[in-house]
């Protein structure tokens, strides 16, 4: 049985090494110069930090003599804007959509009103719809509404979810119906009930939806590049584009703005990891 027990640790070793050889190369590729950093090898011969503060326009590239992303020395900072863009919408997002969602979810765990699971599984049945069908919909409400180049625009379609819904609503399904009651014998309102009794006994819910609507958020893609146009607008998945295209292929300088843009998601999964896994797992125990 240990025999068993070993090789399967030893077969989940090699896996996780093979899986973690494009990141340490992405890693390791950020430190190495121009010419090395083609090459096959995990570890630079001769490693330099040099090109985060390049890609961060705190240095010019050695090689030009030039900042990275500025025509001149007064312009602003590209890339540490597009970083602050990409955290703002997330935030927003977030905060947004776990507020509405559970205030969804409050309304069809914890209210009994006419059609209400029918309009639940309804409600559940856009998850279906592909976001590539809603683009266009989306983005010509936005232009009605004036909000090309706003953060709002790039918000408000992303603020309500099915799938949030569909979590927190497990969570309040599982917290007894005589806290309510009782609640309710008190005199506590259905807006009381909510924010000071059930919101509280759902926070493992409420933690893994708000990871993993962040994380969606920060990298959003395709929704950002149809809105936005104007470049301090921009998110860092756009304005990354930016080192592939204005100033030509230079993988150094790309590794090294890859690993600042997903080093914040690998810290905020490594923290919070525990909260997730608890939030999904209570969240299927009951339907």
């Amino acid at each position: 049985m240990r025999r068993h027990a070993l090789a399967r640790f030893a077969a989940l070793c090699l896996l996780g090494m093979a899986v973690s050889i494009p990141f340490l190369w992405m890693v390791s590729a950020s430190f190495k110069p121009l010419r090395e950093v083609e090459s096959i090898n995990i570890v630079p011969k001769e490693p330099t930090r040099h090109n985060y503060p390049v890609v961060l326009e705190r240095e010019k590239d050695a090689a030009k003599n030039l900042y990275l992303f500025k025509k001149d020395e007064q312009d602003y900072p590209r890339f540490p804007r597009w970083y602050l863009n990409s955290f703002l919408l997330a935030f927003g997002i977030t905060l947004m959509q776990v507020l509405t969602s559970a205030m969804a979810a409050y309304a069809f765990a914890r209210m009994q009103w006419r059609g209400r699971d029918q309009v639940f599984f309804l409600y559940l049945a856009t998850m279906m719809i592909p976001g590539v069908v809603t683009m266009i919909p989306n983005f010509r409400i936005m232009v009605a509404l004036d909000f090309l180049n706003t953060y709002h625009g790039l918000m408000l379609p992303a603020a309500f979810s099915a799938f949030g819904t569909f979590l927190l609503r497990q969570f309040m399904l599982s917290i007894p119906a005589s806290m309510d009651e009782a609640a309710t014998i008190d005199g506590a309102s259905h807006w009381q009930i909510f924010w000071e009794v059930v919101l509280p006994l759902s926070r493992p819910g409420l933690i893994a939806l708000a990871i993993m609507t962040f994380l969606g958020a920060y990298q959003s893609f395709f929704w950002p590049l149809v809105m936005l146009t104007e470049e301090q607008l921009l998110t860092l998945p756009i304005g990354m584009l930016s080192l592939d295209s204005s100033y030509g292929r230079q993988t150094e300088f790309i590794m090294a703005a890859t690993v600042m843009n997903i080093a914040p998601l690998i810290i905020i999964f490594c923290v919070f990891q525990k909260f997730l896994v608890k939030g999904l797992q209570l969240g299927g125990v009951k339907g």
